[in-house]
């Protein structure tokens, strides 16, 4: 069976002829992290749903509100109460060997 791209069916589709298909893949994360729970993370304050700025964060890294302007620590906006709303994130304990970082 052929499969042309033109009307005419004058191009090929492909134009070389398909390869070996490699084995089954998995992808599997590292295996220095590991999923938690799923949380949500609201204000304490106004209750309004808070979007994480970065990828990654640290429990005691600050954050803000971008509805009243409250600021706190992330592990203050984080709730891993059932169900989860609408600004879910994974939270994920990471096996780090770097140091701690100290924020002045």
């Amino acid at each position: 069976m052929t499969f042309h791209r033109g009307i005419d069916g004058s191009d090929p589709l492909r134009a070389e002829p398909i390869g070996r298909v490699a084995g089954p893949g998995e992808i599997r994360p590292a295996p220095d992290t590991w999923r938690l729970a799923t949380g949500t993370l609201a204000c304490p304050r106004c209750d309004a749903p808070v979007a994480p700025p970065v990828d990654r964060m640290r429990p005691a890294d600050r954050l803000g509100c971008p509805y009243c302007d409250h600021r706190a620590a992330v592990r203050d906006f984080l709730s891993l109460a059932a169900p989860s709303r609408p600004a879910r994130v994974a939270v994920r304990v990471v096996l780090s060997l770097d140091p701690p970082i100290i924020r002045g």
